[in-house]
């Protein structure tokens, strides 16, 4: 059952979105980092109260992602992509970026915090940063 609303074209942009961040990760990475994107898209804390539909999210400014100004983003979705885009969509959510809102591409290491938030974990090239229980205790509850 998902967890957000989700057109066709809407699970296209997360897919296309999805391989622009993170495909150097593979299949799991971009899994977590489409974690984040749906996560923004269905809480309503931070900087993400209005943030409530796919095309909202990719585009937000500021706060968006870097990878709709590149054109490798605007590619064709390949099928494969949309099969773990669903599966983000469907609810499935994996460790370090289950609960988190932000990931970036450090040159080194993690860092503990990053603009207030707490590492939740890495994975590959990927940190995942999580907000406190007390800012945004929707994006910790059950689907």
């Amino acid at each position: 059952m998902a967890v957000i609303k989700a057109s066709s074209s809407d699970v296209d942009m997360l897919a296309r979105l999805m391989r622009a961040e993170a495909e150097g990760d593979g299949d799991l990475g971009m899994l977590s980092a489409g974690n984040v994107m749906v996560n923004r898209t269905r809480v309503r804390c931070l900087d993400f109260e209005n943030v409530n539909t796919i095309p909202h999210m990719a585009f937000q400014s500021p706060g968006g992602f870097e990878a709709v100004q590149k054109s490798y983003f605007y590619q064709h979705a390949r099928d494969r992509d949309k099969r773990l885009a669903k599966r983000v969509i469907d609810g499935e959510r994996f460790q370090s970026a289950e609960f988190a809102l932000w990931f970036f591409r450090p040159e080194g290491s993690c860092p503990a915090q990053w603009w207030g938030q707490w590492n939740s974990g890495r994975y590959k090239a990927h940190c995942y940063y999580t907000p406190l229980a007390s800012a945004c205790p929707e994006v910790y509850g059950t689907y």
